[in-house]
């Protein structure tokens, strides 16, 4: 099986091969179009800027490639932002794989209490899990976060986070999956969604 990690300037790139190494996989990191086409499975990792990146994927063409790939595609943390319609991080228009926005923590209550911590970093549950990649997880499992913007709740929702609000923690539309939080860093719950994936 060939597995892709898509290369761009946003990633936690290192972090996914070593998870991957530890699943046993074998892996090819490019930005190369037929390279992606030919993958198995393609990953489509992401720490960093939304409208700094999507600039670079169009200078590649990769804003095209990824909506148009037909196997199964994992995004994560930024990359889920990105395979999303809009995103409030400096104005940005993203793939619209899935038709939602993403928008920015308020860090203020509004009623006079202290503000909400953004970024929202550290662990933290999910829940209403569905789909192939929950197989095996279990309500209320714990993960690791990163991020000051997040994906609405929507019908392609297949996990929720609550923090300042219920936000989309896992999203699938099709071959299309994505991850809000750092899977490759979320212990045994994120290596069983990393396996399911695999084994799409």
């Amino acid at each position: 099986m060939k597995t892709v990690i898509i290369k761009y300037n946003a990633g936690n790139v290192q972090s996914v091969m070593y998870a991957l190494e530890r699943l046993g996989a074998t892996y090819l990191l490019t930005d190369d179009e037929a390279e992606i086409r030919s993958a198995d499975k393609v990953i489509f990792p992401g720490v960093g800027e939304a409208s700094t990146a999507m600039a670079y994927l169009r200078e590649r063409g990769l804003d095209t490639l990824i909506p148009s790939l037909k196997q199964p595609v994992l995004g994560t943390c930024v990359g889920m932002q990105l395979m999303c319609r809009y995103s409030e991080e400096n104005n940005t228009t993203c793939m619209g794989i899935f038709d939602i926005d993403v928008r920015r923590f308020p860090t203020h209550r509004g009623d006079g209490q202290p503000g909400f911590k953004v970024p929202h970093t550290g662990w933290n549950s999910i829940h209403q899990l569905k789909g192939p990649l929950a197989e095996g997880i279990s309500e209320n499992a714990y993960v690791y976060f990163v991020h000051s913007y997040a994906a609405e709740v929507c019908s392609d929702t297949t996990a929720i986070c609550d923090y300042v609000r219920p936000f989309s923690a896992m999203l699938h539309r099709d071959n299309f999956y994505a991850a809000q939080f750092h899977a490759e860093i979320s212990g045994d719950v994120g290596q069983r969604i990393l396996e399911n994936f695999l084994k799409l």
